[in-house]
């Protein structure tokens, strides 16, 4: 197999002033100078372009109304881009977090309350969220009407009470969250939110919010400055008992106008078919499809240290993807000392998605943030995921209030003035697996200095190596032949020393481990895989890392 190639170049990110709370978004944290390192990986297939928007992808006359919200992008691409505040008071855009969180939803104010298995809470406009988006619902007869804003849906406690005269059914909400009875009938649970930009947020039944989904990336790490796009407007259909929830959304950016169209189901696991239609008003740098972003403190792999009770923080621990060839790839999630990006690079994947693996209450010990629970978020590519990558973005944090984990599809294909693509996929939250794989799948990565206990480093060639513990996991019937049963380890500005892999906890596993020097303090990317018989049997561990 040829070794991967390498770039770099220098680069920023802006600020996303999404702030953290149980259901908002963190902020994601700027960085001036940073190092930017891309991994490219798999082998290209023939080059094929994503679909433009057309009659083979658009409902047409099937659905009227989502007809019409594609049409509306498309003649705003080629208007000038304006953000609509709905002449929101200034008081409140400049209130604080604590008075915002003071002003709170009223239940008994929900859209269907008690006419229907679905019910709609909504948010206030204002502090962060100065330009607030309109709802629509869509009724059995296929005609949509606008949702007025009403201050009596709200309960305006303590410094927020003078707030409640200034706005006007003309307002528009922050955004809403999705409820219905997951674990049971006595209750219905919040499982879907849309709020701040084009974020939303996503739990199945045994799950709290962790990562968040946006509709769209644009220019994310480069030198001028990542674009937020925002959802601008969404229509509701009424759904029917027992049967998923359609939301539909106008997306708007200074480069950028889309249409997407979300059906969501709840349950064990929450699922959403997820369909955009894109119009391109300028050219974009870098388009991000099916978004991540979630955040990386410390973990089983940190070299770092934290003064902090809790082994591990964190709402992800890898990112995982199954190429058009079925190679599975899992990459652990770092805190990097300076910002890293890496791609893994395919036409058509079958699959990608940023997980937490590690569902052990005892790894984390934290008993308000439960990140044992926390939900992964996987992508089951349908139209549009042709020659492209995965894109990983790391940024360093000394926080967890800072989502600084972001992951996104890049197509090949530039998406330039003009143009127009079509993207669906199903996103689907996830409990520490994405599906049972017949492979040995790595449990833990844990690294620290190649010493024995009680040796002292007084050479600098040793004090610089490191060693590396990978588990793998292994499938019942995978059987541990010392004759027949490789490690292979792949270095890029490294090298490698006393590498073993041998069972270890009876059996159920097996633990690859060996030694790695960095090339003087470049920073090194790794590949390692078991075969048997000259056959990969394990997905592959691809790991960066980064010298002191």
């Amino acid at each position: 197999m040829a070794l991967p190639r390498f770039s770099n170049t220098i680069c920023n990110l802006s600020k996303s002033l999404l702030p953290k709370s149980s259901s908002l978004p963190r902020a994601m944290i700027s960085a001036a100078s940073v190092m930017t390192y891309i991994f490219l990986t798999t082998a290209w297939a023939l080059p094929v372009n994503a679909a433009p928007v057309s009659k083979a992808n658009e409902p047409q006359q099937a659905s009227p109304v989502l007809q019409s919200i594609i049409d509306a992008a498309r003649a705003s691409a080629n208007e000038s881009y304006e953000q609509d505040d709905h002449n929101l008071d200034s008081k409140l855009k400049e209130i604080d977090y604590q008075t915002y969180r003071s002003i709170r939803f009223e239940p008994k104010q929900s859209l269907w309350h008690q006419e229907n298995d679905y019910e709609l809470q909504f948010f206030h406009p204002g502090f962060l969220y100065e330009y607030p988006v309109t709802v629509h619902t869509i009724d059995s007869s296929n005609s949509p009407k606008r949702l007025p804003f009403n201050s009596n849906m709200f309960r305006y406690d303590g410094k927020s009470s003078e707030l409640a005269g200034l706005t006007d059914n003309e307002s528009g909400f922050a955004g809403f969250r999705v409820h219905y009875p997951i674990k049971s009938e006595e209750y219905k649970d919040e499982f879907a939110v849309f709020l701040g930009a084009s974020y939303f947020r996503l739990v199945g039944k045994n799950q709290v919010y962790g990562i968040s989904a946006r509709g769209l990336a644009i220019d994310t790490a480069l030198t001028k400055g990542e674009e937020f796009p925002h959802f601008t407007e969404f229509w509701v259909v009424e759904p029917k008992d027992g049967d998923p929830i359609t939301i539909y959304a106008r997306l708007e950016s200074p480069s950028v106008a889309g249409a997407y169209k979300f059906v969501i189901e709840p349950g064990k696991d929450t699922s959403v078919d997820v369909e955009s239609w894109l119009f391109a008003r300028e050219d974009v740098g870098k388009l991000g499809i099916a978004p991540f972003t979630s955040m990386f403190l410390y973990g089983e792999n940190t070299q770092q240290s934290f003064d902090d009770y809790r082994p591990e923080v964190h709402d992800s621990d890898g990112v995982l993807m199954v190429t058009h060839a079925g190679e599975e790839i899992w990459r652990p999630l770092t805190n990097p000392s300076r910002l890293q990006i890496t791609s893994l690079s395919d036409n058509k994947p079958q699959g990608f998605g940023m997980l937490q693996r590690d569902g052990e209450w005892s790894n984390y010990l934290d008993a308000e943030a439960n990140y044992h629970i926390r939900p992964g978020l996987w992508v089951t590519p349908k139209e549009g995921f042709d020659k492209g990558h995965l894109e990983i973005v790391e940024i360093p944090t000394t926080s967890e209030i800072h989502d600084n984990i972001v992951a996104f599809w890049t197509p090949e294909q530039a998406l330039n003035e003009g143009e127009s693509m079509y993207f669906s996929y199903e996103l689907k939250t996830v409990e520490q697996h994405a599906f049972d794989s017949e492979l040995a799948t790595v449990e833990r990565t844990r690294q620290g200095q190649a010493v024995l206990p009680g040796d002292e480093f007084k050479d600098e060639v040793l004090a610089t190596t490191r060693q590396f513990n990978i588990d793998f996991s292994v499938p019942e019937d995978q059987v541990f032949d010392a004759e027949t049963t490789k490690l292979v380890v792949q270095i890029v500005n490294g090298t490698v020393s006393d590498q073993r892999l041998y069972p270890v906890a009876d059996g159920a596993e097996w633990r690859a481990t060996f030694f790695m020097k960095p090339n003087e303090k470049q920073t090194v990317d790794m590949r390692v895989y078991v075969e048997q018989n000259g056959e990969r049997v394990s997905e592959v561990w691809n790991y960066v890392y980064q010298p002191k």
